[in-house]
Parts: structure tokens; sequence; C-alpha cells
């Protein structure tokens, strides 16, 4: 199976766009026959793996601690006691990255992303060269469903 990374602010609140947006790119994700992957903890991960749920996929949370402690959606919970240094393992999952927002979690994402090669698709996300970064929802979602 191949599978997609999510990767975004995890800080984010259930009732904002940004949730939206990603719970969205979980269920295409999901609706396309991919695994999602992510950080397995909250916000736009919670939000991508409660859409890919909903489009009856398979997530995988790669956890920062050597507990299990997740958010509710995720399938394959892979505790790795690596803090932030997980990120690396999140991205190096998957051939497409999807960034919905995000601090300097995601910026780290982001740098190890493009050193690996890898693409990355972003909205609302940190404008870096190499990253195709959209500011509207229609037209992010849009390009997702079609490249995946």
């Amino acid at each position: 199976m191949r599978s997609i990374s999510l990767i975004g602010d995890g800080k984010v609140q259930e009732d904002s766009e940004l949730y939206k947006v990603a719970e969205e790119v979980g269920y295409l994700i999901a609706r396309k026959g991919y695994v999602l992957v992510c950080g397995g903890l909250f916000g736009v991960m919670e939000a991508g793996a409660k859409g890919a749920k909903k489009g009856g996929g398979l997530t995988v949370g790669i956890l920062p601690g050597y507990e299990t402690f997740s958010n509710p959606y995720i399938d394959i919970k892979i505790p790795t006691g690596m803090g932030q240094a997980r990120n690396v393992l999140v991205i190096s999952s998957s051939d497409i990255i999807v960034a919905v927002g995000g601090s300097y979690g995601t910026l780290s994402e982001i740098g190890h992303a493009l050193k690996l090669g890898k693409e990355v698709i972003g909205y609302r996300t940190w404008e870096i060269e190499g990253i195709k970064n959209y500011e509207t929802a229609e037209t992010f979602l849009s390009y997702v469903d079609s490249v995946i």
C-alpha cells in the first residue's frame, strides 16, 4: 500500500477552517486508496485521520513518546520515544507530503521532505521554494485530488 503523510498545525481547533480542510484531505487520501501517515496527535493530524476514517481508510500515527497516546482516529500506533525527531519518520514514510498550516515542527518536516526530494503540497503553510502552496481551499483540494 502507498501512503501520504499529512503534516501541519497540531493546535488547530475543530471549528477552524484548517481543521476542516485537513479533514477533507484525509477523506480524499482514503478514498483514493492511500494510507494516511501523520504524527498521531491533535489538530491537523486528528482532522486528517478523522477524515480518512470517514473515507474508509487506514491511519498510521508515528508518535513522539514511548506510550501509545494518540488521537482516537489512529489505527496503527508507532510509539518512538523520539519526540520531535519522529518528524523524519513521518516524512520518510511517504512519497507525497501534504502540509496544512503549521509551525516550527511543520517547518522541520517540510525541510526534511525537500531534502529527500519529496513533493510537498501546502495549504496556508510556510512560503518556501519548492512547495506548491495554495491560499484557497478549493484550489488546494482540487490539486490534491488530482495528484493522489
